[in-house]
């Protein structure tokens, strides 16, 4: 059980660094962020979850029985992530690839201190156990250095960053003939698209995360923003794309395929921003990837619910337009929350069509473990309602071995110039390389 309290804040943009500079002396943590991005389904404007009171880590092996147990006995908040290697779990797949990260396939936990602030609203839910510690712990938030820009950090908070120097894991040439596979592939009818994904990252790396995190958070504005520490592992995202929601019965998922860049002219700007609406390369990998999304989302709905609500929209963010489709359904109430989950993993975004086949084609060409990099973080409530995002545009680390990561990937189609396609990915490795700077 839970007590909450009602506090209503003056400065909600402070609060959120104030709270998320607090949270740094847990163990685990979980901080969301919209960032006051403007959207249909949204249901708060900032969550903070941190210190496990019970908690569930595991590899791939029966990794969705697992977590469908332990969200049936703990009716309550639960905060973590699904790795994109839990597709094991559901095929006979399997990822033989190299991993310098080295984070669990799955882990969730359910939080003793909980914040949700919806416009100046924050509601705190504490555990019974700790309630006791609401108000001093409200107190010692109040008194965290308001402005965590880069100059006025508090020491324990400062940069302490290494000299970094971020590799990719693939060379351009190299790219270049994977892609042509690829292509190869598509041309002899094995596959229609493909996500393909290459890896940036630093040996021997020494960063600040919260620091890190902040940079990276305002560079971008994401609507779907975490910062997530489990003990010395860490994910720093600023992605935009929401992987699945469950609101009472209805599901809402909304792939992103379609990515051009942005510009300080506004003619200019607004020229990419329309080509990209027209592009039909574009347009075909996000009308396969819905298609992919509909037929995934049918598998737990109730008979004729499944629904385009939106297709191909053109969404701007701070680095880049978006072409963004919405799908919906109403879950068949035979199905479990976590079944939602399961039938739609992984997201056909970051996979491709048919996805069983895009995925063992892609493990063969990519060098890199994906895990949580495209894989998915957010939450379930007591209510059974849940909302994760897609791991995109993120950087990992892994303090205790200092390994730094972050990845980029685009859709392959027959339409698809292996140059243009590369050229996608450094334009969405510009913000994390930006940062790691």
């Amino acid at each position: 059980m839970r007590t909450s309290i009602i506090k209503f804040i003056d400065n909600p943009v402070q609060f959120k660094q104030q709270v998320l500079a607090w949270a740094q002396q847990f163990r685990e943590v979980i901080f969301l962020d919209s960032n006051d991005y403007p959207q249909q389904y949204s249901s708060y404007d900032c969550i903070l979850a941190v210190d496990a009171f019970t908690s569930i880590q595991t590899d791939f092996h029966n990794a969705f029985e697992d977590l469908k147990q332990y969200h049936q006995i703990n009716s309550d908040w639960l905060f973590g992530y699904l790795s994109y290697d839990l597709k094991n779990d559901l095929e006979d797949l399997n990822s033989n690839n190299f991993d310098g990260l080295h984070f669990p396939d799955l882990f969730f936990f359910q939080p003793k201190k909980l914040f949700l602030l919806k416009g100046n609203q924050l509601e705190i839910q504490y555990l019974n156990m700790c309630d006791d510690e609401v108000e001093e712990d409200f107190e010692e938030i109040s008194v965290q250095c308001s402005d965590l820009s880069e100059s006025e950090l508090p020491k324990h908070f400062s940069d302490q960053s290494s000299e970094i120097e971020v590799k990719p894991r693939i060379i351009k040439e190299n790219y270049f003939e994977k892609v042509t596979t690829i292509l190869e592939h598509i041309h002899r009818g094995d596959i229609y698209e493909a996500n393909f994904c290459m890896e940036f990252f630093a040996a021997n790396a020494v960063i600040n995360p919260l620091e890190k995190f902040l940079k990276l958070n305002e560079i971008s504005k994401s609507p779907q923003a975490v910062f997530l520490k489990n003990n010395t592992q860490f994910l720093l995202s600023a992605s935009p794309e929401r992987y699945l929601k469950k609101e009472g019965e209805l599901l809402i998922s909304q792939p992103i395929k379609g990515t051009a860049k942005r510009f300080l002219d506004p003619i200019e700007d607004e020229y990419s921003k329309n080509q990209l609406a027209l592009d039909p390369k574009e347009r075909s990998e996000n009308i396969m990837v819905s298609d992919l999304v509909r037929n995934d989302l049918s598998r737990t709905a109730q008979k004729g619910s499944v629904k385009v609500t939106e297709l191909c929209a053109i969404y701007s963010f701070e680095q880049v337009h978006q072409m963004i489709s919405t799908i919906t359904s109403n879950l068949d109430c035979q199905h479990s929350v976590v079944d939602a989950i399961k039938t739609t993993f992984p997201m056909g975004s970051m996979t491709g069509t048919p996805k069983v086949s895009v995925m063992k084609i892609i493990e063969k060409l990519e060098e890199t473990k994906r895990g949580l990099y495209s894989g998915a973080v957010g939450y379930f409530t007591p209510k059974g309602d849940f909302d994760f995002n897609v791991v995109i545009r993120s950087i990992l680390y892994n303090q205790e071995n200092k390994y730094v990561s972050f990845s980029v990937g685009s859709a392959i189609t027959s339409l698809s110039i292996p140059e243009k396609e590369y050229e996608e990915c450094l334009l969405k490795a510009k913000a994390m390389h930006e940062v790691l700077r």
